[in-house]
């Protein structure tokens, strides 16, 4: 198991509201990308693990036949549900689930997606290795996971506001065991079953106003920022919250494009 807080769903449950919100102007071009390579049919019937607030799970909504999507965060999922009834979706099931334990029998869907959750999970292999089992034969998945922070100038802004609030936050360093490593995460992905492996760089930017709207989004959508907001008390958190904002007013230059980087990782389940 991991000690990783991230792999819980409490931090999640916590930030939904503001990353359903927030984190769409960055999530959405992964999500438009994955569902270009897996290039599916009208019919298709497709599983999201960690679903999340339905940041892919609502475009694909639009371009196949159903949509499973499944998350451990039971309010994550009240934000898609929420969003599916007022855009008039309805080919969207909801369930609360474990993505390395999954509801569903084998050979179920002709796709699986899971943007920036399986990253996550205490056993990625268990993860990999049920999105491989859910597939039918010749069935397409597509992984996303962050590329190391030093390559995202969103993500360095992020963690230098966080350092000002709190000088023992470092920025974290590569980590070459995780998906941050795109030989290991086509190993695994690999080792799963799938063929055809194809691990693809994607670069998307943001940009903001002002030093002001950043830091609104970020306190909002960020579980790392949620979770030190928890362990530090509301008194504590507003000194820290006053120097992280006065960080990102002094560094942030109004309406500066903020590139991320993230992995698409795509392969196929072989027939028989």
């Amino acid at each position: 198991m991991s000690g990783n807080p991230l792999a819980a769903a409490e931090p999640w449950d916590l930030v939904a509201d503001g990353y359903a919100e927030s984190a769409l102007a960055i999530m959405a071009p992964f999500s438009d990308r994955a569902l270009e390579l897996a290039d599916l049919p009208a019919d298709a019937h497709v599983i999201d693990v960690a679903a999340g607030p339905g940041t892919l799970s609502l475009p694909a909504a639009a371009r196949v036949g159903r949509v499973q999507a499944v998350d451990f965060a039971e309010h994550m999922l009240e934000r898609l549900r929420d969003a599916a009834r007022a855009a008039g979706i309805t080919n969207i099931d909801v369930r609360v689930g474990d993505g390395q334990a999954l509801p569903f029998d084998d050979d179920s869907f002709d796709a699986g997606f899971s943007m920036f959750g399986l990253m996550f999970f205490p056993d990625r292999i268990k993860g990999f290795a049920e999105l491989f089992r859910v597939l039918r034969p010749g069935g397409v998945a597509v992984v996303s996971s962050w590329a190391p922070v030093a390559e995202s100038p969103l993500m360095r802004m992020m963690f230098g506001a966080l350092a000002a609030g709190d000088p023992t936050v470092q920025e974290p360093q590569p980590n070459f065991l995780s998906l941050e490593n795109p030989e290991v995460f086509a190993t695994e992905m690999r080792e799963a079953g799938f063929a055809g492996v194809s691990i693809q760089r994607h670069t998307t930017s943001v940009s903001y106003p002002d030093g002001d709207r950043l830091w609104e989004e970020m306190s909002r959508s960020s579980a790392p920022m949620m979770l030190m907001r928890r362990s530090i008390g509301e008194d504590a958190w507003t000194a820290r919250s006053e120097a992280m904002r006065a960080y990102l007013a002094e560094n942030y230059r109004p309406n500066t494009p903020l590139a991320t980087t993230a992995f698409l990782g795509t392969g196929h389940k072989p027939l028989p």
